[in-house]
């Protein structure tokens, strides 16, 4: 059991750094004047779309590291292989599924930075199987094992980024 969870550790990654990316992008002050919402700041039905934390340096951003971080596990030979096409549609899919996250918590009146459980740490590991099943058949296994540990990790790292000041709130 112990070399499945390792496995399905070894094929998110991608994706865990497609959606840990946008944080530390948001920091760099270079980048501070391209920084722009991707819903552009408009509303929908009187509310935010996706709201300011949701930019295109994120999205951009994300997706590049994930897939370069992709590319290079592609390189070891570990199983389970990744390929350039599939880090991509991960990395790509986990930052979508953070948005989508987003919209269902901008219609539910919730403001930027408040935590809803579950939705915060899954949303992108959804999102990242949803467009990896483009690419390849899907492996439920490891999709069960990423949304029983993810939580756990999920809070880990973001409590992490807060004490290192990379994000405003602790989860």
């Amino acid at each position: 059991m112990l070399e499945e969870i390792l496995k399905a550790i070894w094929f998110v990654i991608p994706a865990y750094i497609a959606n840990a990316t946008p944080p530390v992008i948001s920091k760099l002050e270079k980048l501070q004047r391209y920084n722009k919402p991707i819903d552009f700041g408009k509303l929908w039905k009187g509310k935010v779309i996706f709201g300011e934390g949701k930019t295109w340096n994120g999205l951009i951003f994300g997706v590049i590291a994930g897939t370069i971080f992709g590319t290079i596990q592609g390189l070891t030979n570990i199983e389970p292989l990744m390929t350039v096409k599939l880090a991509f549609m991960m990395s790509l899919g986990a930052l979508v599924g953070d948005i989508i996250g987003s919209f269902v918590k901008r219609r539910l009146d919730m403001k930027r930075g408040k935590h809803l459980p579950l939705l915060d740490q899954l949303d992108f590991v959804l999102g990242a199987f949803l467009f990896a099943s483009f690419v390849i058949e899907i492996n439920f296994t490891y999709l069960i094992i990423l949304l029983i540990i993810t939580p756990l990790i999920h809070i880990i790292t973001n409590r992490l980024a807060y004490k290192l000041k990379l994000k405003r709130e602790p989860w």
